[in-house]
């Protein structure tokens, strides 16, 4: 065993590719242990994290990936120091992590290539993550408490069975980077367009059919993956309208025809109501429309070279224009030429 320090000054002991089934330090001053930041242990044989591990009081970064852990001991907690935990390509699962896992400080968890079903409920916990990688796992779906990771820069789950992506995901004012390519989602929720932050958006080989318009909105996108969704070859057109309610017809009127309304007139329940009140996309229209409205496919131009289908709504069936594959309705240009082509510098689709 050797400890030896990195360019940026930091002691490193790398026991990588020895074929250990345990782990033993005894050869190791006690100085030693206590001066190494970084400990690497990949392509081993360790089925358990052992209690020894807690040594390495200055520990900030382990690497454990590529062994047969099934189980991580909770003398890791003792680790005050652990910034980053890496742990790729093992056996773990919902009951290999410690349940007090949510207590430290970590920074960085990488648990991809495991066999987690459900997202760990202790990742939630800490509140100081920066990136999560849980890709090549058997996740079913993404807790709506995700939103809790406030610091969250990078999300990366990819290559799970995820078919939904909640709404609550849009709550991370720091997320750059969200990978979810590789699972088996159908739709983009719009308050995805809360991402302000977002640089790169990987959707690739899922079974999306349309995008929703509010992605246009993605100010910071710079990279759009969405190849092998259904949208790449064949684009839908789903027309669904319901007849609007008595209600929805006298808002609409009020809204249309700027007819004054006052809260001595009405009770607060009706003006929050017309308040709520959505103005049709159609240029050529100046409805409105409430609960009532038609889910619409339309091609936008990205980048001047592919055209990608955005959902939105209109206030009637009448504002629909005839559109077919190669033509497009009257309302796409305005629409294209609102995408700038610094807006989107990659759009993969292939």
């Amino acid at each position: 065993m050797e400890v030896h320090e990195s360019s940026e000054g930091e002691s490193i002991l790398d026991l990588s590719r020895l074929n250990l089934e345990t782990l033993s330090f005894d050869h190791l001053s006690e100085e030693k242990k206590k001066e190494t930041q970084m400990l690497f242990l990949p392509y081993n044989r360790l089925t358990v994290l052992p209690g020894c591990i807690s040594l390495f009081s200055s520990l900030s970064w382990l690497d454990v990936s590529n062994n047969g852990l099934a189980f991580i001991c909770d003398d890791i907690l003792r680790l005050s120091n652990l910034k980053t935990f890496v742990a790729k390509n093992n056996r773990l699962d919902e009951s290999s992590l410690p349940k007090d896992l949510g207590t430290m400080s970590l920074e960085v968890v990488n648990f991809s290539g495991n066999r987690f079903e459900e997202f760990p409920h202790q990742f939630l916990q800490l509140h100081t993550l920066q990136s999560i990688s849980l890709g090549g796992n058997r996740l079913k779906g993404i807790p709506p408490e995700i939103e809790n990771l406030t610091s969250l820069e990078l999300l990366y789950l990819g290559g799970n069975n995820i078919t939904s992506i909640p709404p609550e995901l849009a709550n991370l004012p720091k997320l750059s980077y969200l990978v979810l390519c590789d699972n088996r989602i159908q739709s983009i929720p719009p308050q995805l367009a809360q991402l302000h932050s977002l640089r790169s958006l990987s959707l690739h080989n899922n079974l999306l059919t349309y995008l929703p318009r509010e992605i246009v909105s993605l100010v910071h996108l710079q990279e759009l993956s969405l190849r092998g969704n259904p949208l790449v070859v064949r684009f839908v057109k789903d027309l669904t309208y319901d007849p609007p309610s008595l209600l929805e017809l006298a808002g609409r009127t009020v809204k249309s025809r700027n007819i004054p309304y006052f809260a001595e007139d009405l009770p607060d329940n009706l003006i929050t109501y017309l308040d709520l009140a959505s103005k049709c996309p159609n240029p050529k229209c100046g409805g409105v429309y409430f609960d009532s409205c038609v889910r619409h496919i339309k091609f936008v131009d990205f980048c001047g070279k592919y055209r990608l289908p955005l959902m939105h709504y209109l206030c009637s069936p009448e504002c629909s224009s005839p559109c077919s594959s190669s033509s497009q309705s009257d309302a796409d240009s305005e629409d294209e030429s609102s995408v700038p082509v610094h807006r989107l510098q990659k759009v993969l689709l292939g």
